[in-house]
C-alpha cells in the first residue's frame, strides 16, 4: 500500500496559533496547480510499485480553490497515478468555504471524506484565534456535506484556548457529538514559537491555560465520546467503529507516502524527502521540469525513536518484538527496562509484548516517549 499527500499552502487569512506553512497570496494557485501536476509526473516511479489507497489534500486551506481548479488537479492525478484501488480521498476544508454546490462537485470527484477545522462551537473563542467563521457556518457546514452525500466528516477541535472553560469545552464536545459527525481530531492549543500566539503570551496579551484545566478538558472530552460510541485510537484522534482516518493511520504504521508540494514531505519506509517551505522556489524549479527535495536518511536509531513516538501514541501501541526484529534484542531490552517505572507508576500498562499509554499516561506522553527514546 501507498498513499499520497497534496499540500495546499493557502489560507484567506492566518490563525494566531498556526505554525504550518501556508500564505493569504493566492494569486499563484493556478501556477501551483500546474506545479504539482508536474512534480506528479516526475515522481511517479517513487509509488509505482505499490496500490495507491490513500489520497489527502491538506493545507493550509484546500477549499480556497475553485472547483475548476481541484478538477484540473484531480484529474491530472488519475492520468499520471493508477487510482483504480482508492479507498480513502479526504479533503481539508475550511466551514465558511462550504455550499452545496461545492461539496457536491467534490463528491463528483471521489472525495469521500472531509476534514473541518472547526476549532471550537463559541464565537467568542473563534474570534479570540482569528477564526474566519462562526459556530452557525460550521454547523450549517457539516449538515452541508452530509446532506450533498458525504458521510464520513471529521472535524478538528482545540481545547485550552484564551479564555475558554471547561463548561464551554464540554458545550464544544456536545455540539460536535450531536453533529453525527464519523471523526474527531482535538489538540490542546499548543504555542509555538514565530505565531502570533506566542507573541500575545509574551506580551501578557494571553494567559496559556493552567495544565490543570486543560487535563481536566481531556479526560472530558475521553469520557463524552467513548459514551458516545467514538473509539480512542491515537492521543488526538477518535472515530466511530470503521472510521479511523486511513491516511493518517498510514503515517503511524509506516506506510510509504509521497508527498507533493511545497513544504511537503515524503517517506519510502526508509528515507524521508522535503520540500522547501517555499511557493516561488517550488514554482521555478517544477517549471524548469526539475524537482527540489532533499532527502533525509535516517540513522537507526533515529527509526527506532520516530517507531516508538508514533506506536506508542495509538491504542495499538508499542509491540517490544517488533522493536527486537528491527533494531535487535539490546534496544528491545532497553526499551523496557526504561519502560519499567512508568509500568510501575501506572503510567504504561504492558500487554504481553506491548506498551500501551494508561489515561494518566496520555497527560505526560511527551516525557514518557522522550524518555524511551535511544540516548
Amino acid at each position: 500500500m501507498a498513499g499520497i499527500y497534496i499540500h495546499i499552502p493557502y489560507c484567506k487569512s492566518k490563525c494566531i496559533y498556526c505554525d504550518f506553512y501556508s500564505t493569504p497570496q493566492v494569486a499563484t494557485m493556478e501556477q501551483y496547480v500546474h506545479s504539482l501536476l508536474g512534480e506528479a509526473n516526475l515522481r511517479q516511479e517513487e509509488i509505482a510499485h505499490s496500490p495507491i489507497t490513500t489520497l489527502y489534500m491538506g493545507g493550509g486551506t484546500p477549499s480556497v480553490l475553485a472547483v475548476e481548479l481541484v478538477t484540473e488537479l484531480v484529474n491530472g492525478l488519475h492520468e499520471v497515478f493508477d487510482l483504480s484501488r482508492l479507498e480513502e480521498f479526504t479533503i481539508e476544508v475550511n466551514p465558511d468555504d462550504v455550499s452545496s454546490k461545492y461539496i457536491t462537485a467534490l463528491r463528483e470527484l471521489g472525495i469521500n471524506r472531509v476534514s473541518m477545522g472547526v476549532q471550537s462551537f463559541n464565537d467568542n473563542e473563534l474570534r479570540a484565534i482569528n477564526r474566519r467563521h462562526t459556530s452557525r457556518q460550521a454547523i450549517d457546514a457539516v449538515r452541508a456535506i452530509q446532506d450533498a452525500g458525504i458521510g464520513n466528516v471529521s472535524i478538528d477541535l482545540i481545547y485550552g484556548l484564551p479564555g475558554q472553560s471547561l463548561d464551554s469545552w464540554k458545550n464544544n464536545v456536545e455540539q460536535a457529538i450531536s453533529l453525527n459527525v464519523r471523526h474527531i481530531s482535538a489538540y490542546c492549543l499548543s504555542y509555538e514559537r514565530g505565531t502570533r500566539l506566542w507573541v500575545m503570551r509574551e506580551q501578557g496579551k494571553v494567559q496559556e491555560a493552567s495544565d490543570e484545566l486543560c487535563v481536566a478538558m481531556h479526560n472530558t472530552l475521553v469520557s463524552k465520546l467513548r459514551q458516545a460510541g467514538f473509539e480512542h485510537y491515537e492521543i488526538s484522534n477518535f472515530a466511530k467503529p470503521g472510521y479511523r482516518s486511513r491516511h493518517n493511520s498510514s503515517y503511524w504504521n509506516f506506510t510509504p507516502y509521497l508527498g507533493l508540494g511545497a513544504a511537503a514531505h515524503s517517506f519510502d519506509g526508509t528515507n524521508r524527502r522535503f520540500n522547501p517551505s517555499s511557493i516561488k522556489q517550488y514554482i521555478k524549479a517544477l517549471s524548469e521540469n526539475r524537482t527540489v527535495f532533499t532527502i533525509e536518511e535516517l540513522e537507526w536509531w533515529e527509526r527506532h525513536d520516530e517507531e516508538v513516538m508514533v506506536r506508542l501514541r495509538t491504542s495499538d501501541g508499542l509491540d517490544t518484538t517488533v522493536i527486537a526484529k528491527h533494531y535487535g534484542n539490546n534496544a528491545s531490552d532497553t526499551l523496557l527496562r526504561k519502560a519499567q517505572p512508568f509500568i510501575n507508576q501506572g503510567l504504561l500498562n504492558l500487554n504481553g509484548t506491548t506498551l500501551t499509554l494508561t489515561p494518566a499516561g496520555v497527560m505526560m506522553s511527551d516525557h514518557i516517549i522522550r524518555t524511551l527514546m535511544w540516548d
